[in-house]
């Protein structure tokens, strides 16, 4: 999820009246971690091939296909990854 999408949406809830629970935000798209990969890669030209390894652990957790999205009615930003990707400039180097 983009970062002004998820400035817009901390600001939108704490505009808000109480929900008394948890406020889940999201992206516009739902990819895999290789997907996301594979499109940084191509755009930098790198020819590094994406290999998935359906057992390994995401910082020392099994995670499934459901683990890391949101329940079923998250708020949605508006940035979709591709415009990010071509938009956004990368971060400085120190």
């Amino acid at each position: 999820m983009a970062a002004e999408d998820v400035a817009t949406a901390v600001a939108a809830a704490a505009l808000e009246a109480p929900v008394n629970g948890t406020v889940e935000i999201s992206g516009p798209e739902t990819f895999y971690i290789d997907e996301l990969v594979a499109k940084v890669l191509a755009y930098d030209k790198d020819p590094r091939e994406i290999i998935v390894d359906p057992i390994a652990l995401y910082f020392g957790v099994k995670v499934n296909d459901q683990s890391l999205v949101p329940g079923p009615n998250p708020r949605l930003g508006s940035t979709k990854f591709d415009w990010w990707l071509t938009h956004v400039p990368p971060p400085r180097q120190r």
